[in-house]
């Protein structure tokens, strides 16, 4: 009987091994497919938003593009599965190509990783770089690549320059995003001074302008920009452009050359799919190099017109000391061996030496074959452009004249932000270049946050009453209250609005329900900026749980109008007057609390009440909010549910609009609470929240704040305490006057 595997002579039977080979080809099409859509996202999105460094955001060099160049380069470290045609041999080439093309699209993005984190890939990628080399030098050895040998070690030797490139610029990246880290929290101090200096009347314009200088600064130090404008970066453009050239001649010479080559005939074990993997691939190569290309020649396009000169007399003479800081350090740290001996440690440390100054003339030679690559450009360009100005002369002339005019028009109108700009040593040249394409961004983020202000939420604040100065916050829970527990946890912001827009829901009748939607948009909308302002602003960070419990909660109001597990809109449809409705309510919280204190296992609550679950805050809440109402009302029973929903919406809008007095500084302060990884998209995010908010800011800087201290001003607690005190001091002064009257009264007498 035959076995399975076996031929009838018990021999291996490998007929049918090669059968998903196909497929094994659609694979490597699919691969090389994400990795291509991934590098004309990122492209589309440099030229779209004018980034013109072309920023790794899709096609970053992490474990998962790490595995799709790994399949996608699978025909280059296949030894042994022949390839007889010109295409199987093209697509060959093809997969080669692709890694130079990965490496130099993905440069950006080593300034964006953890020192480890940019280690750890680095290293992988070098082991992919060194495992193809070897495999495309044994098919060479063995015949399986047996054409286009010398676009093969072309694109090999190019690999090589671009990995020792992409390690160059990955041992100055700790250094500069350091040296960049100083300057930034240096120029921050100066730029808090000027921006409290700044008398603007307009607390929109006055925000606006401080927001342009953080901008400035977070944008001109974002490590992606730092990469993209290196030397090395820079020069990667021109060997990706190079191996792409190279792919371009071998595609081009077999197709229309034929004669020049003698291939094989036959069919590959990939069949089919090796036509479809060079389309792909060639398609994902071309479009890799765009980003790559872009950047150097728009590198070569700024230096050109004056700086030639310099460049070539100071720039690539020297390396910056940001190139071999580190090396230099890793030189100077002793080593703490247990070698016994002391020529043993001897021994160690010279050859440590010797070895980093090895690596500190190789990293000098690589940047200084960078900036040599640079020259040379910026030389032929420079004759590019001499050519350009003789033929078109008076057009140019024209051109430069209306252009000049322009800008130094824009100039007088617009803030000067070139103090702002954070550079390394030797881009002092740089600084105009690096302003230039954002001059126009902080406009329009505001504008496109125009585009999504929340409609509702300032309908709602427009209701705001300056005179009575936010007594909202004060009155949604009184002191009279007692507690169902020995402690009472903290307020948020997000709690009290929670529920007393639940409490809203309950109490509406069916012709009050329209403005129950409005006010539920309303908080909706506030909600977002409450969370901005008490993730940023709030000091006390163990107000975390009590603000998810206002998230958990809105949910339930939100989608289904349900307080936990409570039917508010059954509530409401029940006929019952506002007054028996919050009783009912404020029952079941309690009834609630109770239960769940009951069976709390785990003993949370005899620990700190700001670390209670999250139902068992939900429902000490409402049960105070609700016995205030029920104590304010006391003398009011019958009160109709649109009295009560006005009432409701009052303290609503008091405490968000009390809340969003500190939507400046937490704007501000937004833009420095970050890495400087992140520190250019927070920035971002907060002019465009700026542009949602100028109405809001507007309405709410005509009613004072009674809190003069920021801290304090973002906590409702501190806002609490101080109107209490306000309250207190009234009625003694009044308590007083009453007193001093009835004494004149009796002199009187």
């Amino acid at each position: 009987m035959e076995r399975v595997g076996c031929n009838l002579n018990g021999a291996v039977d490998d007929s049918r091994f090669n059968e998903p080979m196909p497929w094994i080809g659609i694979y490597v099409v699919a691969a090389s497919a994400a990795c291509a859509i991934a590098m004309a996202l990122d492209t589309f999105q440099g030229f779209n938003r004018r980034k013109l460094w072309f920023p790794c955001k899709f096609f970053a060099l992490n474990a998962t593009t790490l595995t799709l160049i790994g399949v996608a380069v699978k025909l280059s470290v296949d030894l042994n599965t022949s390839m007889p045609r010109p295409h199987d041999q093209l697509a060959k080439l093809s997969s080669t190509t692709f890694i130079c093309t990965a490496i130099a699209n993905s440069m950006p993005s080593l300034g964006s990783m953890e020192n480890k984190e940019l280690m750890m890939n680095v290293v992988a990628l070098g082991i992919l770089v060194v495992t193809v080399i070897v495999n495309v030098c044994i098919q060479m050895g063995t015949g399986v690549i047996y054409v286009f040998w010398i676009e093969h070690a072309v694109v090999m030797f190019l690999m090589i320059v671009l990995f020792a490139i992409l390690i160059s610029s990955s041992i100055a990246i700790p250094t500069t995003k350091y040296v960049l880290d100083v300057k930034y929290n240096k120029k921050y101090q100066l730029v808090k001074k000027e921006c409290r200096e700044n008398c603007n009347p307009s607390i929109t314009h006055k925000l606006k302008d401080d927001l342009t200088r953080y901008w400035m600064m977070a944008h001109t130090c974002n490590p992606q920009f730092v990469v993209g404008r290196l030397a090395t970066c820079t020069a990667s453009g021109a060997f990706c452009l190079l191996s792409t050239l190279t792919l371009a001649e071998a595609m081009l010479r077999s197709y229309l050359m034929p004669w020049c080559f003698t291939f094989c005939t036959g069919v590959s074990d990939y069949k089919w799919s090796t036509t479809i993997i060079l389309v792909t691939q060639a398609t994902a190569v071309v479009t890799g190099t765009i980003g790559p290309a872009s950047r150097w020649f728009i590198a070569v396009k700024f230096m050109c017109p004056k700086r030639t000169k310099n460049f070539s007399k100071n720039t690539f003479s020297s390396v910056e000391h940001y190139w071999i800081q580190k090396l230099y350090q890793l030189k100077e740290c002793p080593l703490n061996l247990r070698i016994c001996g002391r020529h043993g440690r001897k021994l160690v440390h010279n050859t440590k030496n010797r070895a980093l100054d090895l690596c500190i003339s190789t990293q000098k030679a690589i940047v200084g074959l960078s900036k040599l690559v640079r020259l040379i450009s910026i030389i032929f360009g420079s004759w590019l452009i001499r050519i350009k100005k003789l033929v078109f002369l008076i057009e140019s002339k024209n051109l430069i004249l209306t252009c000049d005019t322009e800008s130094e028009s824009r100039a007088t109108r617009k803030l000067d932000l070139s103090h702002y700009v954070l550079h390394l040593e030797g881009e002092e040249d740089l600084i105009d270049v690096m302003m230039g394409p954002d001059r126009g961004f902080i406009d329009h983020s505001i504008r496109v946050g125009r585009k999504k202000e929340p409609k509702f939420l300032i309908q709602l604040l427009e209701k705001l009453n300056p005179s009575q100065g936010f007594e909202g916050v004060q009155k949604f829970d009184t002191y009279q209250v007692p507690s169902l527990d020995s402690e009472e946890p903290p307020n948020s912001w997000a709690l009290p609005v929670v529920t007393l827009t639940s409490i809203a829901v309950a109490t509406s009748s069916n012709s009050d329900f329209q403005s129950v939607k409005q006010l539920i948009k309303s908080v909706q909308e506030g909600l977002k900026y409450i969370r901005v302002i008490e993730n940023n602003l709030h000091i006390k960070r163990d107000l975390a749980n009590i603000r998810n419990a206002a998230e958990i909660v809105w949910v339930g109001v939100d989608l289904h109008y349900r307080w936990l597990d409570v039917d508010l809109r059954q509530m409401a449809l029940q006929g019952k007057s506002p007054r028996d409705t919050v009783l009912e309510l404020s029952e079941i919280a309690k009834h609630k609390f109770m239960e769940l204190k009951r069976n709390d296992a785990i003993g949370c609550l005899k620990f700190n009440p700001s670390t209670w679950p999250i139902k068992v805050l939900a429902a000490n809440a409402m049960y105070r909010i609700c016995q205030t109402i029920l104590i304010s009302t006391e003398n009011r029973s019958n009160e109709c549910s649109k009295v009560m929903l006005e009432s409701l919406t009052a303290m609503i809008t008091d405490i968000m609009g009390a809340c969003l007095t500190n939507l400046q500084h937490a704007i501000v302060k937004k833009c420095h609470q970050s890495s400087i990884e992140q520190r250019e998209e927070n920035v971002r995010y907060a002019i465009r929240l700026l542009g949602e908010t100028e109405k809001i800011l507007e309405i709410l800087s005509c009613t004072p704040p009674p809190i003069s201290e920021t801290e304090k001003m973002a906590c409702i607690n501190e806002w609490r305490a101080l109107l209490k005190a306000k309250d207190q001091l009234c009625c003694e002064s009044s308590t007083t006057n009453s007193t001093s009257s009835d004494l004149y009264l009796n002199i009187g007498i």
